[in-house]
């Protein structure tokens, strides 16, 4: 499980990397410092959660299952909140309508605070 985890966050950390030198450099030509604002805020959040996982990877305490269920709700987290941010960020470059799937956002942030919370309530349930 925890190789899955590792690669998983090596993943979205390479990721978010490329899509930040992609945003500051090719995006910034072309998008509003509004619209800038937005991907880059998909982009750390990203980054954020891959470092999240990294840390699940690394934490002797939790069971694989935990581990497993925490790891489901961050990978469809990043996928839908900061995926959607950056459709969003960028809809003015395509001809679809990226706002009409502009209600999945709040659904990935919703996934990401769920993963947050279940690791939370692990450690509560942990004896000192």
């Amino acid at each position: 499980m925890d190789k899955k985890i590792f690669s998983t966050a090596a993943f979205f950390g390479m990721t978010a990397i490329i899509l930040g030198a992609f945003g500051a450099h090719a995006l910034k030509k072309v998008l509003t410092l509004d619209q800038l604002a937005t991907f880059e805020t998909g982009v750390k959040y990203q980054m954020y959660h891959a470092l999240f996982l990294l840390f699940l990877g690394l934490n002797n305490h939790l069971t694989s299952k935990t581990k497993k269920t925490i790891l489901i709700f961050t990978i469809l987290g990043i996928i839908f909140f900061s995926g959607s941010i950056y459709l969003l960020a960028t809809n003015a470059l395509t001809a679809f309508d990226f706002k009409v799937i502009g209600f999945i956002t709040p659904i990935g942030g919703l996934l990401l605070i769920v993963a947050w919370s279940i690791l939370m309530i692990q450690f509560l349930k942990k004896k000192a």
